[in-house]
């Protein structure tokens, strides 16, 4: 029996699996007499809702003789922040560690896991989830980065790493979302996370101490923030559209995420935020680290991370040739100069440094386009 599919990756969950599930978590054989899906048949009260956020099903069963009803409760995917599979599980964990707390709810009784094959397992004990991976050698692309701010000179081999990263790039970012009804749910809350979310434009704004470095000679203020913010919505609204474009993306391809090995072998690290995801994302986040320690070498940009940069541009569009990139990457260009200029994340940069990248961000997002070639003009007043 089939109790309840959801349109997502995840198997059914069948009659068989609840009852071994059961038999398991009281420890003693129990009987499965009826699987009912609650509001189901949308009568009364529940035809009054036509959309809700799972299908729950009651199951009657008996233990030791004795009839005791339990429901399961899945969440099932939909637009509104359960795009994702990790989405589903965080509401999951979030109810299982809250619902008690409360008077008069409903008690919770386990948080269970459904694995690739169906079956049930308790995860009702758990505290914390971890994740275990190998270990992967190497030094991050940093290193090569902070060994030319230091002032030494350019290698071959760094201009052939930039070469390497570019290509890496465009390669996963041929991959476009094959689903056409999932993709503008996809695109849209990638777009609306780059701006809404904790870790996006709004959270970074959040956590800026105002007026910074202080009320008398103030660089960041309140009212700087809001003009970033605001026309980073305003782009939000403008890309909402161009769903074609969600690609393959690694999510957080900045230089402490790349592990060099010997000459150009690399391992990335720590894929953030999803799957599939904007082309933008990637190539802002990796191409403003050229900008943010050339700035930092001498207030201007300048050999050798002028070298860098353009040749990861070039290696980049020889692959993959995105020119429409350059119409949408402006906001994503936005948050990562908010990283780099926040006094909590970058604490020891110069307030010239700063200033320069907020300038960036204001001006970028002012422009109809990016034009990569000029992109000192970006910071000039």
């Amino acid at each position: 029996m089939n109790a309840f599919a959801v349109a997502s990756s995840a198997p059914a969950i069948s009659e068989e699996a609840i009852g071994k599930y059961l038999t398991e978590w009281h420890q003693r054989p129990i009987f499965i007499d009826r699987l009912q899906q609650l509001g189901g048949e949308a009568q009364g009260a529940a035809a009054l809702k036509g959309f809700g956020y799972g299908r729950p099903v009651c199951i009657s069963y008996r233990c030791d003789g004795e009839p005791q009803q339990l429901v399961l409760r899945r969440v099932r995917p939909n637009g509104f922040g359960r795009e994702r599979p990790s989405d589903r599980v965080a509401e999951v964990w979030r109810d299982f560690h809250n619902f008690n707390h409360l008077p008069g709810h409903v008690q919770v009784v386990d948080m269970v896991a459904l694995d690739d094959n169906g079956r049930l397992s308790s995860l009702g004990h758990a505290t914390e989830l971890l994740l275990l991976t190998q270990y992967a050698p190497g030094q991050p692309y940093a290193e090569d980065l902070y060994r030319l701010l230091q002032g030494e000179p350019l290698r071959d081999s760094d201009m052939a790493r930039a070469q390497a990263l570019a290509r890496y790039l465009a390669d996963i970012h041929r991959q476009k979302h094959p689903d056409n009804v999932e993709r503008p749910l996809l695109w849209r809350r990638r777009l609306r996370d780059l701006v809404g979310h904790g870790e996006g434009i709004m959270g970074l704004c959040d956590s800026y101490p105002l007026p910074f470095p202080s009320a008398d000679e103030p660089i960041i203020t309140q009212e700087r923030l809001l003009t970033i913010e605001t026309a980073a919505n305003g782009w939000r609204w403008r890309l909402k559209p161009l769903s074609h474009r969600l690609c393959q993306v690694h999510g957080d391809f900045h230089p402490f995420n790349v592990l060099f090995g010997e000459g150009t072998d690399f391992t990335v690290i720590d894929r953030s935020r999803g799957a599939w995801g904007m082309a933008e994302d990637d190539v802002s986040c990796l191409v403003i680290n050229y900008l943010f320690f050339g700035l930092q070498q001498n207030g201007r940009f300048s050999h050798p991370f002028t070298d860098l940069y353009h040749t990861f541009w070039q290696t980049y569009l020889d692959n993959h040739d995105d020119l429409e990139l350059f119409d949408t990457i402006a906001p994503w260009f936005a948050w990562r100069a908010l990283v780099l200029a926040s006094p909590k994340w970058y604490p020891t940069i110069s307030h010239a440094t700063r200033h320069q990248l907020l300038t960036f961000a204001q001006n970028v997002l002012a422009a109809p386009t990016f034009d990569y070639v000029h992109v000192e003009s970006y910071w000039k007043e």
